[in-house]
């Protein structure tokens, strides 16, 4: 979506700044070449209802929509699939997820050398989708869990993803350009028209996959978890249509034959540049006056000439990688922002990887909107609005829009509630006794660190900040119930946080550590867990496919991630009876504690308690931060290219594209590296201050500090 903006074509003299409208550009050469004998066919092509418009550019508008919905459709769930089905950790699933990106934009440059040397563009695109296709069937191969065990799962995706790099990689700069050949040089207008249609047809197919593959993922169940091996199915499904309809149109395709790769010209001059003066520099020879004019022994003038102007533009390209890193962020830090954020917005709930789909929809309507609109009234104006005003614009809007992203991320820290550091932990007790039960918690000198009395069925007001002396520490409680008193301990290790259960055991009092979720989850849902106090085991039914099993005389379930909602009437069965519990409204990214107690006269019924809070911020918010980027990118982005290939010899025009896919591929392998390297430094004197401050304003944290270690 965002590297493939194609909207018009490029001016036949390319040092002409205002005509040149080319946004989209192939490394294969059409026209920086002497023209060469086309392999027509013996009479005129057909056109499309009676227009000038060839009937062969539908075939690949229809192939480029597939293939479109194909690409983004499997690297929606690409994350997911790594985080819960391979089981891999945030960071490889981030560095993996980004080195397949960059793998994505460095093939282009072995497509346009074999299309352009070898194999022409409609053949490197047959050869190289029937790889793609390959690529998609292993990967769906690779998400059946019935097939292998995690290797097996690993090796597959791995060299799923190989192939699939490969394939998309291989034909992106041949399926634009091929399009362009099909209209004659007299038909200048319409071609520029295709080109816009041809980059709708990519945010379209971007658009739709983005939404549908999230749900064939989520909402079908295959082998009793999410359907990975169906997502990435139907993609590789759609890759087999476009291969299809491409080949469909091959008698009435206009196919150039290879031209000779200037790409690989280029290269070789500059090199033979570089090395020619490092071998001659001498005082005694004389200077000549360009770096490039070192290259004149071996290449031609006019070569080296088109080299020099290709240089000058390669200049404005020098931040292109870092804002392809910037907006590359809408797929991670902008998505976990999301998920501290209450997706409610009253008619439906929207899931934080689904605010992706704001780019490709708000791109669909800024360039009409830019185009046909803002960019005229500011002409009316009497303003000069050139297009390195346009992309100094862009860049501003962009660094507004991490501006106003920072501001809503410091606005959900200030609601987020503090979490442990090292050598802390946090601690509250719940009382599920018949009776009012004082506990008291002691240092090692038998100080008292915290005394409280909780009634039947109460729990602290707060946690309480306890701070360690060793990564994992002993503490010792004092329990008093009626006549009894009891000394207990119970092991903690740092960072966690911790509810001490206290319960009946006949006419004695006892106790139970067990470990808390204090962190959000990763796709901000609700979290739920369940302590079971009859004596019997209790089968949970959530929804329709969420089942799970409490053990008796309190058991303690894991943690159950659950869609946000009313949960009126939950379904429990134990070995003798049915009954519902009413567990009320489960908010957007909460975590609940739920304690089925028996009623005498009724059905046992859930004493609930929120462990963690709900997000409060509305993720609406975030969409000023994607109005203004997706704003900066139509800016920067495509006037940038607009206005290189204008400046721009001709011949360099194939260069210029995969220089630009190059900026690309350098822009995820930023975002890979900072991956790699961000969770190495947590200095935790920044984490401090923010404890401070919540404690301050909130004051539901009791500081309490033990004099010595006893393990």
């Amino acid at each position: 979506m965002l590297e493939e903006r194609e909207t018009k074509e490029p001016a036949m003299n390319p040092f002409q700044k205002n005509e040149s409208k080319e946004t989209l550009f192939s490394p294969v050469s059409t026209e920086e070449v002497p023209p060469q004998p086309l392999s027509l066919p013996k009479k005129p092509p057909p056109k499309i209802c009676g227009s000038n418009y060839p009937l062969s550019i539908a075939f690949i508008v229809v192939n480029e929509f597939c293939e479109r919905f194909s690409y983004y459709g499997m690297k929606a769930v690409l994350t997911l699939y790594f985080l819960y089905f391979l089981h891999w950790n945030e960071d490889t699933s981030t560095s993996i997820y980004h080195a397949f990106s960059s793998l994505c934009y460095f093939t282009p440059i072995l497509g346009a050398a074999i299309a352009d040397s070898w194999l022409g563009k409609f053949k490197t695109i047959i050869y190289l989708s029937l790889v793609y296709v390959l690529g998609h069937v292993v990967k769906s191969l690779g998400a059946l869990p019935i097939l292998g065990g995690q290797m097996v799962h690993t090796v597959l995706s791995l060299v799923g993803l190989s192939l699939i790099a490969l394939g998309t990689g291989g034909i992106k700069p041949c399926v634009a350009a091929f399009g362009g050949d099909q209209f004659e040089e007299k038909h200048a207008e319409e071609r520029t028209r295709y080109f816009s249609v041809f980059y709708l047809s990519i945010n379209a197919g971007s658009l739709i996959s983005t939404f549908i593959t999230p749900m064939l993922r989520g909402d079908v169940q295959c082998f009793g978890e999410d359907c990975y091996a169906l997502a990435f199915g139907v993609p590789g499904l759609l890759m087999v249509i476009a291969l299809v309809v491409f080949a469909m149109g091959s008698k009435i395709y206009r196919k150039p034959p290879p031209e000779g790769n200037i790409v690989s010209q280029v290269v070789k001059c500059i090199w033979f540049a570089i090395s020619n003066r490092f071998n001659n520099r001498s005082g005694d020879i004389p200077k000549r006056q360009h770096w490039l004019d070192w290259a004149a022994e071996k290449y031609p003038k006019q070569l080296i000439m088109d080299v020099k102007a290709l240089t000058r533009v390669l200049f404005l390209y020098i931040p292109l990688p870092m804002f392809w890193a910037l907006l590359d962020q809408q797929g991670s830090r902008w998505t976990l922002q999301a998920t501290r954020m209450n997706g409610n917005l009253g008619v439906f709930v929207l899931q934080p990887d689904q605010m992706q789909v704001l780019n490709p929809l708000l791109v669909l309507i800024f360039i009409p909107l830019f185009d046909l609109v803002i960019y005229r009234l500011v002409s009316k104006c009497g303003i000069n609005f050139s297009s390195l005003r346009k992309m100094a614009v862009g860049m501003i809007l962009a660094s507004l829009a991490f501006a106003v992203a920072a501001a809503v991320e410091l606005k959900i820290n200030r609601m987020t509630p503090p979490q442990p550091g090292p050598q802390e932990i946090f601690l509250q007790v719940l009382n599920l006794a018949d009776d009012e039960v004082k506990v008291t918690v002691l240092g090692d000198e038998n100080n008292t660190l915290l005394e409280e009395s909780l009634r039947s069925f109460q729990k602290m007001p707060h946690y309480a900040q306890l701070h360690l002396k060793t990564k994992s520490q002993d503490f010792h409680f004092y329990l008093t119930y009626h006549n009894l008193s009891v000394y207990t301990k119970h092991s903690v290790e740092e960072k966690n946080w911790y509810s001490l259960i206290l319960r009946e055991y006949g006419k004695n009092i006892s106790s139970m550590m067990v470990k808390d979720e204090g962190n959000k989850t990763a796709n901000g849902m609700t979290t739920v867990r369940f302590i079971n106090t009859l004596h019997k085991e209790v089968n949970i039914s959530l929804t329709t496919d969420i089942f799970l099993s409490v053990g008796e005389d309190y058991g303690v379930s894991a943690y159950i991630t659950v869609q946000s909602g009313e949960y009126a009437a939950v379904h429990c069965r134990t070995e003798d009876k049915d009954f519902l519990l009413n567990m009320g409204l489960l908010d957007f990214g909460a975590t609940y504690l739920f304690v089925i107690t028996n009623n005498t006269n009724q059905d046992p019924q859930a004493w609930k308690m929120k462990d963690t809070p709900a997000n409060k911020l509305s993720i609406a918010w975030q969409l000023p931060q994607y109005a203004l980027v997706t704003a900066g990118e139509v800016m920067f982005s495509v006037t940038g290219l607009e206005f290189s290939y204008s400046q721009a010899p001709s011949s360099m025009k194939s260069v210029l594209q995969a220089a630009w896919l190059l900026t690309v591929a350098v822009g995820n392998i930023i975002v890979l590296v900072v991956a790699q390297f961000s969770g190495l430094v947590q200095p935790e004197d920044l984490q401090k201050p923010a404890d401070k401050q919540i404690l301050h304003t909130q004051g539901n944290v009791i500081n309490l500090e033990t004099k010595k270690t006893k393990l």
